[in-house]
């Protein structure tokens, strides 16, 4: 894959990734002008997006119905740089009838970070990874 980036201010780069094009940048504090979102959340945003893409594609192969899938990512980082992502935090919330089997869904979960999202595989070898899953807002598993 070939990312282009061309720089359109201070801090500011126009991303052009396969003709879609958005805007990367530092928060006004560091000496940017806030046009976009910073590349390390970016990062997360991926992460979010790859697992959110693998689980849903596996419960749909498992026939399983649902109503919701959102995903919120959280990372804690060091304090000397390179700061890095120390730790972070994926939540699944999933929503739907009463008769979801929680397996179908924990399982989906399991083979988005074991074997599917290569994603979350580069940002384990730096980072220590831990997941919730909420069924219907209770918390079903969490490791």
């Amino acid at each position: 894959m070939i990312i282009k980036a061309v720089q359109k201010g201070n801090l500011a780069f126009e991303i052009d990734q396969k003709g879609h094009k958005y805007f990367v940048d530092g928060a006004k504090e560091f000496g940017g002008e806030d046009k976009g979102p910073s590349p390390k959340g970016l990062l997360l945003g991926g992460l979010a997006g790859c697992t959110g893409m693998d689980v849903a594609s596996i419960l749909q192969k498992m026939h399983v119905k649902y109503d919701d899938l959102t995903i919120t990512v959280d990372a804690g980082q060091t304090e000397e740089h390179p700061k890095i992502y120390k730790n972070i935090v994926i939540e699944y919330h999933i929503t739907g009838p009463d008769d979801i089997d929680p397996e179908k869904i924990k399982r989906a979960v399991e083979l988005s970070h074991e074997k599917y999202c290569g994603v979350s595989a580069m940002l384990r070898k730096a980072s220590d990874i831990h997941n919730k899953i909420f069924l219907n807002n209770r918390l079903l598993h969490e490791e």
